[in-house]
């Protein structure tokens, strides 16, 4: 099976007209090195997991201006500035099945999806409409709230609106489409309120619990959850995502696992109600095929009554390092296999008796789960 491979940050995003979209605001900075070593980390963990699996031809798209550390027995075709559009079409229509990782924001993973798949390609991601869904957190909060799945309590705003007055606090500002913790804010008191935002935010009241990331594997023949994963932030008024491990208490695992089923139906069904029919099969466009990450937290109760879904990324997450480590089968091979809807079976024994710790840099460590 020949699979293309292309990550937006080195795949030629950063060399397009893009790159001015990933900016709050016209001439303004940002800091996008977390982006750009998230991409690339897992760009490099799925092309070394693939390339194990001998019955798969991996080609990788990558940057000019940009060098990857990439395992032995991968093609590389090189994109020149201006030309990734056109190399991304071109390459997708050549293979069987294109891999595509790309941050939500400003609509850059729904158009480069949609770019692959106008090209002829088989992209193994969910269908536009669900991707259009996921990718807008105040869209995926409503889908979300509408299906019973429990959610913080929030409101959006408009780009450039006040912070309302009486929100309670702590509270949570977040850009409606953005990757990461790309613009995310805590606000504790106030005082220390900020200004508006340029683009359109949700804010959201601020819940404790263990933040967990759920990574599923989805197609013809439903949902298969993976283990769920402790997330791991820096502290402070605006976290920076830093990595992860598996979560090992059966209490918490058993809630993270139900919450993320419930919660990619959820979004399902939202888009599926927004004017069509349900007596027929779902349109192509609702589906969820591919990697589908769901990010909540869960409260102290043991009856789940403080837990929160927070978030669905209908794309491939960094939690993929971590688990590819541990992964009995080559997860690669994995997820093509469930989104061409062939019966897979899902060994979680390979995780139970060891422990995995990874960070965005891709360094991992595997060790004995007693230890």
């Amino acid at each position: 099976m020949k699979v293309l491979l292309y990550e937006w940050c080195c795949s030629g995003g950063l060399s397009g007209p893009d790159a001015a979209w990933m900016l709050p605001e016209a001439g303004a900075a940002i800091e996008l090195e977390g982006t750009i070593r998230e991409g690339r980390t897992m760009l490099e963990a799925v092309v070394a997991d693939a390339t194990r699996d001998d019955t798969l031809q991996v080609t990788v798209l990558v940057d000019a201006a940009r060098v990857l550390a990439l395992s032995t027995g991968v093609t590389v075709r090189t994109v020149s500035p201006g030309s990734e559009i056109d190399v991304l079409g071109e390459e997708s229509r050549r293979a069987d099945a294109t891999l595509i990782i790309a941050p939500e924001t400003r609509g850059i993973l729904e158009h480069r999806v949609a770019v692959a798949r106008r090209g002829g390609g088989r992209v193994i991601a969910p269908g536009g409409r669900f991707i259009a869904v996921a990718a807008d957190k105040q869209a995926t909060i409503d889908a979300l709230a509408a299906a019973g799945v429990p959610v913080p309590a929030g409101r959006s705003l408009a780009p450039g609106e006040c912070w309302p007055p009486g929100f309670r606090l702590p509270a949570v500002r977040k850009a409606r489409a953005s990757v990461g913790c790309d613009q995310l804010l805590i606000v504790q008191a106030a005082e220390g309120t900020p200004p508006p935002a340029p683009q359109a935010t949700r804010l959201e009241a601020f819940v404790p619990g263990t933040p967990v990331g759920v990574s599923c594997l989805c197609g013809p023949h439903g949902i298969h959850v993976l283990p769920p994963m402790l997330q791991l932030f820096s502290p402070g008024p605006q976290p920076e995502y830093r990595g992860g491990l598996l979560l090992r208490e059966t209490r918490l695992v058993a809630r993270a696992e139900r919450l993320a089923r419930r919660s990619i139906a959820a979004v399902i069904s939202a888009v599926i109600g927004g004017g069509r029919s349900a007596a027929v099969s779902p349109p192509p466009e609702s589906t969820a095929v591919g990697w589908v990450g769901v990010d909540m937290l869960l409260g102290a109760d043991d009856d789940g009554r403080g837990d929160r879904v927070l978030e669905v990324n209908p794309r491939l997450t960094t939690s993929f390092v971590g688990l590819a480590a541990v992964f009995g089968q080559g997860l690669t091979r994995t997820l093509l296999a469930v989104a061409d809807g062939h019966a897979v079976d899902i060994v979680s024994a390979a995780v139970a008796d060891r422990q995995v710790e990874f960070d965005t840099t891709g360094r991992v460590r595997v060790t004995d789960g007693s230890a």
